[in-house]
């Protein structure tokens, strides 16, 4: 079943990847750049040059599964989390993908849009 869960590690590849990158590209990166197994297990994060595109690539019984997430408009901020090996909890993962700062006074861009659209419900 596609989950990830707080017992699993994330990895950020910290270098612009291209996103036109797949499943075999991206664990090539995971095992030459990396230095890791993209078959452990792990959830291994790659962000595009310009912070619009996201892919996390993870090993689960059964074959390997691809994330992918695109913004309408706005960036990926920077998680506040990252430790020296590139590993973040998966709460700071959450919060890049959502657009939450650690500056709790401050939002990205594209959460307006998602605040304006909650009103309206």
């Amino acid at each position: 079943m596609f989950s990830l869960n707080d017992s699993m590690r994330y990895r950020l590849y910290t270098e612009p990847t291209d996103m036109r990158k797949s499943f075999h590209t991206l664990s090539g990166i995971v095992r030459d750049r990396m230095g890791r197994n993209p078959l452990d297990g792990d959830v291994y994060i790659f962000i595009n040059r310009h912070r619009t595109r996201m892919k996390l690539l993870h090993w689960e019984p059964g074959g390997m599964v691809l994330y992918s997430k695109i913004l309408e408009r706005g960036t990926f901020g920077k998680p506040s989390g990252l430790q020296g090996d590139g590993s973040l909890a998966r709460w700071d993962l959450v919060m890049v993908v959502e657009g939450i700062m650690a500056d709790s006074t401050v939002r990205r861009r594209r959460l307006n849009t998602l605040r304006r659209e909650a009103g309206k419900l």
